[in-house]
């Protein structure tokens, strides 16, 4: 009979813990001015329902309404981290539903901005790149400062029909501009593409294998806004630059969708770099063709200055 004797003291004892647990969660509760407005408001709601409803409560009492309680999004204290709790009232019955909270929404937010904005081999650094880090001091880039400020506020329901050609020395910041377009253009809900034109190339010759390539290309060719980095720096075939790059342009040409460039030569000097194939063989027309469409579709910029990357 002992052990049952002691379990039945144990038993007698915890439920004499739980009932005082009851007890202070409940004055807690009935203290609690959220809990003294809401029994205002619904006269429906008397000591007796919320003894009912007790635990539910105090669920909704002891958490955070307006991350006032959590250092941060990360470090959330409610029962569903980023989601703050709200009372629905019918009759005498109570409701506990989750709304997300502001830290949430931001989050998501820019996640979804972040996701606007695809690369193919591009480094951290330009995808974070924005319209505040860029030099304004720099007097040598003031030209290309003053041309993205300007396509960046001039946009609207509409985007520009032309994007920018940004031209000049080996590591003077080119891509940077992109990128911090790029960020701009997501603040807008305006989704962009940024490539680096030597890995497109060894992309499109992989994809040849996965029956991919078609598909990629008309990615290329529809994304509301494109950005080619550093072309002319690419070892490329008469076949690339005719029926790849010619038709990508052509495409966005005849749709009016913006491409943005990068090179390290000027558009005469890339005319004379894509003349000449990786098999030596030189063609003018098909190199006019080629800068002429990327004349009908940016607006040249040169940018100078030191180089950064040193």
């Amino acid at each position: 009979m002992e052990p049952i004797q002691k379990s039945l003291q144990k038993w007698m004892r915890n439920n004499k813990q739980f009932q005082e647990r009851m007890t202070r969660m409940k004055q807690e509760v009935l203290k609690s001015k959220e809990i003294q407005n809401l029994m205002a408001d619904h006269p429906s709601i008397t000591e007796k329902a919320v003894e009912k409803q007790l635990i539910k409560l105090y669920e909704y009492q002891t958490q955070s309404k307006n991350c006032e309680k959590c250092p941060s999004r990360e470090e959330c204290i409610n029962i569903l981290p980023g989601y703050t709790p709200r009372l629905e009232v019918e009759g005498e019955e109570i409701k506990l539903a989750y709304d997300k909270c502001r830290r949430q929404k931001k989050l998501e937010h820019q996640k979804n901005q972040r996701s606007l904005v695809k690369s193919l081999h591009m480094p951290r650094e330009i995808l974070e790149a924005t319209i505040e880090r860029l030099d304004y001091e720099d007097q040598d880039r003031g030209e290309a400062v003053m041309k993205t400020l300007q396509y960046i506020e001039s946009l609207d329901d509409e985007l520009p029909s032309k994007g920018l050609f940004f031209h000049g020395p080996f590591g003077v910041g080119k891509t940077y501009f992109l990128g911090a377009i790029a960020n701009a253009l997501s603040s807008k809900n305006i989704p962009s593409m940024i490539i680096y034109m030597p890995e497109l190339v060894r992309e499109i010759k992989s994809s040849i294998k996965d029956d991919s390539m078609n598909e990629k290309v008309e990615a290329f060719k529809e994304t509301p806004v494109l950005m080619l980095d550093d072309i002319g720096a690419e070892s490329q075939s008469a076949w690339f630059r005719d029926e790849i790059l010619g038709s990508i342009l052509h495409y966005r040409m005849m749709e009016r969708l913006p491409v943005f460039f990068t090179s390290n030569y000027s558009l005469d000097e890339l005319e004379k770099v894509l003349m000449t194939s990786n098999r030596g063989n030189v063609e003018q027309v098909k190199a006019e063709r080629i800068t002429e469409r990327i004349r009908q579709l940016s607006q040249p910029v040169e940018v100078n200055g030191q180089n950064r990357r040193r």
